[in-house]
């Protein structure tokens, strides 16, 4: 009897019956959600990290066939995108705070334009690649890195290139399909000062995307950059 009232009371605490029948309260609720996206972000970073390492080692051991890479990659792009990201961040963090003092309709906003924002910044980065197919940039059969230094190994800078930037890629697609559900839920009412955790977990997901390019974007089309394409 004393186990099914707490049940009933934890249930009772809980707006709309969020709290699920393994959790004693919505504060415990919320604390494991909070440990499990850490944890999956911690797996994130490490396996972004390989990849980081791996492009330092090539770019140790080819520094000029790197260099000359770099030079073809086009800046006014990759701070194009850099600006986006940073703007969708700035509106994922105002969508939180919304759900965190309850106001509705702003949730709905700020989530809608911060998947636009990812949209613009997928559609320039499409644009990118298709750039970088037609000079025939993309490692294969038809590569040629006209201009480039040490030629054999310009392909890695590329190979890397267009491997971390697609992971990347594939986690805003990821990202942009969640925030179509968190959008529809929002518009019901959803979302309260009391229950907001899924909007405040996808900000950390959204939060750590945009920290990832903003490491991919010095790394691909600053560094030794030297009077390339602008």
């Amino acid at each position: 009897m004393d186990s099914q009232a707490a049940v009933v009371s934890s249930e009772a605490d809980a707006p709309h019956g969020h709290v699920e029948h393994h959790f004693e309260d919505a504060a415990q609720q919320k604390d494991a959600a909070t440990v499990g996206m850490w944890v999956f972000l911690v797996t994130e970073v490490m396996f972004f990290g390989g990849m980081f390492l791996a492009y330092f080692a090539y770019r140790q051991a080819y520094p000029a066939a790197f260099a000359s890479a770099s030079n073809k990659t086009v800046l006014l792009i990759g701070a194009t995108n850099t600006s986006v990201l940073i703007c969708s961040s700035l509106t994922m963090a105002f969508a939180v705070r919304c759900a965190a003092i309850g106001k509705k309709n702003l949730i709905v906003l700020f989530l809608v334009l911060t998947m636009l924002l990812g949209g613009v910044f997928l559609g320039v980065k499409t644009y990118e690649y298709h750039d970088k197919w037609v000079h025939h940039e993309v490692p294969g059969h038809n590569f040629d890195c006209e201009g480039c230094v040490d030629a054999g190994h310009t392909p890695l800078f590329f190979s890397l290139y267009f491997g971390m930037t697609g992971l990347h890629a594939v986690h805003m697609i990821v990202g942009i399909g969640i925030l179509f559900f968190l959008i529809r839920k929002a518009s019901k009412g959803a979302y309260t000062p009391e229950w907001h955790t899924p909007v405040e977990l996808f900000g950390l997901y959204w939060h750590f995307i945009d920290i990832v390019w903003i490491f991919l974007f010095p790394l691909f089309y600053l560094i030794d950059r030297s009077g390339g394409p602008k």
